[in-house]
């Protein structure tokens, strides 16, 4: 399984505004039905450039769903984010493998 993390920077100006759009913007993304989960996450380390920082992590199926989101949803979904923040976001993106899963149960 691959995890597609998107870590994002917001402007405090626009945060709780940018806040609002991803809770709104990841259902969509799950929509394209190339991942089977996702996680919004926020960073808890201060960055020196300010802002708040948060991570979203999707776990796509395989490498293959998520080359095929590249080609086919990744560039429209991404859009109305850049054009709606612009200079207020910085982000940037991590692919990830899963090599192993671990859980605790303690029953």
């Amino acid at each position: 399984m691959i995890i597609y993390n998107v870590t994002v920077n917001i402007d405090d100006s626009v945060h709780l505004e940018w806040l609002e759009w991803i809770k709104e913007h990841i259902p969509q993304v799950l929509a394209t039905g190339k991942f089977s989960e996702a996680k919004l996450t926020k960073v808890l380390v201060e960055e020196e450039m300010g802002g708040q920082t948060y991570s979203i992590q999707y776990k796509a199926h395989n490498k293959e769903a998520l080359k095929k989101y590249y080609l086919e949803d990744a560039e429209r979904l991404r859009k109305d984010g850049s054009q709606r923040f612009a200079d207020k976001m910085l982000a940037f993106r991590t692919e990830l493998e899963i090599i192993d899963e671990y859980t605790v149960n303690f029953n």
